[in-house]
């Protein structure tokens, strides 16, 4: 089964999947919503659901959560938490936390040296950054 990796953001949430053996993860796709308290949660919800009933499945979510440098919440975790409580009454998965700190910087670093124009890399930058999130926990679990 694979594992959703999502790096959740007011206006962009990144999206990322990992292999069946739970191995490698790959950056999927971003969706926009209009806010995480207007269509984000529908939004995922819908795009889980899609992932899932295709041959490998899900079984498993895991959302990156904001934490400054030296490890206290950002103004943005409490509103991650939230909206992994709302999700988790969505779908009967397993949602699982994981730091996300300069997730961000290092998905720009490695989108940089392939890719020179930024508003390219802008567009992938919150999938990579799942991806990034999501390997963090695949190879904590190895």
């Amino acid at each position: 089964m694979r594992v959703v990796g999502l790096d959740v953001g007011e206006r962009r949430i990144g999206i990322a999947v990992s292999d069946a053996t739970g191995t490698l993860a790959r950056p999927l796709g971003v969706l926009r919503p209009s806010g995480l308290d207007g269509d984000a949660l529908d939004l995922v919800s819908q795009e889980i659901a899609r992932l899932a009933i295709e041959e490998d499945g899900v079984g498993a979510i895991v959302i990156g959560l904001p934490r400054r440098l030296d490890g206290s919440p950002t103004d943005m975790t409490p509103r991650v938490e939230q909206f992994a409580r709302r999700l988790g009454t969505k779908t009967a998965l397993p949602i699982t936390f994981q730091d996300e700190r300069l997730s961000s910087r290092e998905a720009e670093s490695r989108l940089a040296l392939r890719d020179k124009d930024w508003r390219s890399r802008k567009a992938r930058l919150d999938a990579a950054a799942a991806a990034i999130i999501l390997q963090d926990y695949l190879d904590g679990r190895a």
